[in-house]
């Protein structure tokens, strides 16, 4: 039985006694109504980053998550040597054996951007600690979202991946093809990508037309 909570203590869950013995704990089910955050949500986000003491570099980490598909882990490798500010673009490098591939940035990106490279001229990362400024961490990343979620009153916990899926979601709702969807997410298989566009409201925005 040892043994059992032993392993039960590295995922943070709750044992439970029954007739005085310790028992496996019970694994609850997930809260969040879904997986992704709406473009609204996602700004939302963003303006509650923007009153926050690292307001500039907290909005900035939510938009390019969301305008490029970043993992969380994608997030925080990002390095100054693979953003042009001059042409307006973004070499993205996927984890999980993604295909990379090169992403436009438009105007409130770029904006943005250039703001975050005056705050920190010398820095190789996008994304830094203040303290020290050595790049942030994925742990980082998931608390600043946690608290940005409830200070932006989203209603249910927010963590990264509901960033990626929000990209997902978004350019299959606007009509974006499942291969260009799955170069754009650095997809090899089709597969991963039908998620979004099987699932795209705007397939039957004609039913029931008036």
């Amino acid at each position: 039985m040892s043994n059992i909570i032993a392993l039960a203590q590295p995922r943070k869950l709750s044992p439970t006694q029954v007739n005085g013995k310790v028992c496996p704990p019970i694994r609850r089910a997930s809260t969040n109504p879904r997986k992704y955050l709406t473009p609204g949500e996602v700004e939302k986000l963003r303006r509650a980053a923007s009153g926050g003491r690292y307001g500039q570099r907290d909005s900035t980490l939510v938009l390019l998550a969301f305008r490029h598909g970043l993992r969380v882990a994608e997030l925080v490798a990002l390095e100054w040597s693979a953003v042009d500010l001059t042409d307006g673009n973004l070499h993205v490098k996927r984890k999980k054996h993604g295909s990379e591939s090169v992403h436009p940035l438009h105007g409130v990106e770029l904006r943005a951007l250039r703001e975050l490279r005056r705050a920190h001229p010398e820095s190789r990362w996008l994304f830094v600690s203040e303290r020290d400024d050595k790049p942030m961490t994925t742990s980082n990343v998931r608390k600043i979202l946690t608290r940005l979620g409830i200070a932006a009153k989203i209603g249910f916990p927010v963590h990264p991946h509901q960033l990626r899926h929000a990209t997902g979601f978004a350019l299959a709702n606007k009509g974006v093809d499942t291969r260009s969807l799955a170069a754009y997410l650095g997809h090899r298989s089709l597969e991963s990508t039908r998620l979004y566009t099987d699932t795209a409201p705007n397939r039957f925005k004609d039913f029931f037309r008036d």
